[in-house]
């Protein structure tokens, strides 16, 4: 799908004086604070360029701006404690604001999805999905004035004013210099391991978790995979195998622990349509469809806990650090 001219907004958000040259690529042996400015444009980046098409109503371009967000959050969690200066909780506030905006639609356009698989062209579902969408439709206007509105407009500048030159960027003590001119190497190495290893010690009880905290492992698992999505430039040729079969099962558990959420999503959603349409939450009660998904959680981090974990050697982190 072509992306939506944002060439306004972006401008307005990113003048020249904050877009200092920066390299293309990351590299094992770049400096922390380098890396950040680098993978946090790219997502602030994708963040602009599916505005538009979100304000239109665009399924699509609501799913990438969701995502884009998701990776940029990350990435400031990512690059903690380094980055976690007096402006970070209000910026992090901020990104938290627009992500509950997106989230509802989202959440509608997922739950609509699943009604329209399960019809079969029934009456009373076509009659029910009538709701759903005077549903979806009211919550779209109420995003789309907050991606339009003023509020919206000072967080991206003031998010990219952060990334570029925070107070974050300036400190002056041998810890926040040291941590800034890390190798990203050496810091994604450490903090890969920090967050699988966590990811597996509570998938382990997954079975046992309930609701909420089956949502808090899924947001982990969605953590590390888009974390070493964005390091993908690190992996050489040997360690690219590697690092795909990873993704691969983290990927294959963030599927079902996602349809999992998007269920009990999906519940909560209907229950404000119960007067309507009293059976709506039925549909997304499936204690077998729960039990396979589930599963197939649980098979894919079988598997990635028999995987050898990420090893130094694997990004290189002796490398030295670039200018």
């Amino acid at each position: 799908m072509a992306r939506p001219s944002t060439t306004s907004t972006a401008a307005r958000a990113t003048p020249a004086a904050q877009r200092n040259a920066l390299p293309g690529r990351l590299s094992p042996g770049m400096a922390c604070d380098t890396a950040f400015r680098i993978i946090s444009r790219r997502h602030l980046d994708a963040i602009l360029a599916q505005h538009d098409g979100t304000c239109r109503g665009d399924p699509e371009a609501l799913h990438q701006i969701r995502i884009a967000l998701t990776h940029l959050r990350t990435t400031i969690r990512f690059f903690s404690p380094m980055v976690d200066d007096a402006l970070r909780p209000g910026v992090w506030a901020e990104l938290k604001w627009l992500n509950s905006q997106l989230g509802m639609v989202r959440d509608l356009d997922v739950a609509i999805e699943r009604v329209i698989a399960e019809s079969g062209g029934e009456l009373v579902v076509i009659a029910e999905l009538q709701h759903w969408d005077e549903k979806r439709a009211e919550s779209h206007r109420l995003l789309a004035r907050a991606l339009q509105s003023a509020r919206y407009r000072r967080l991206v500048e003031q998010t990219t004013t952060w990334i570029e030159s925070g107070p974050w960027s300036t400190r002056r003590s041998k810890e926040a210099i040291r941590l800034r001119r890390s190798p990203l190497a050496n810091h994604a190495t450490e903090r890969l391991t920090e967050w699988e290893t966590t990811l597996l010690r509570k998938a382990r009880k997954l079975h046992r978790l309930d609701v909420e905290k089956r949502h808090k492992l899924r947001l982990l698992n969605k953590r590390l995979t888009y974390s070493i999505e964005s390091l993908e430039d690190l992996f050489a040729d040997e360690t690219l195998a590697k690092q795909k079969s990873i993704l691969k099962q983290l990927r294959k558990a963030q599927k079902s622990l996602g349809q999992l959420n998007d269920d009990a999503r999906g519940q909560t959603l209907a229950a404000s349509l119960n007067e309507a349409i009293p059976e709506a939450g039925l549909r997304f009660l499936d204690r077998k469809r729960e039990k396979k998904l589930l599963r197939a959680a649980t098979e894919a981090y079988r598997k990635l806990d028999k995987a050898k974990p990420f090893r130094s050697s694997d990004l290189a982190p002796n490398a030295e650090p670039e200018d």
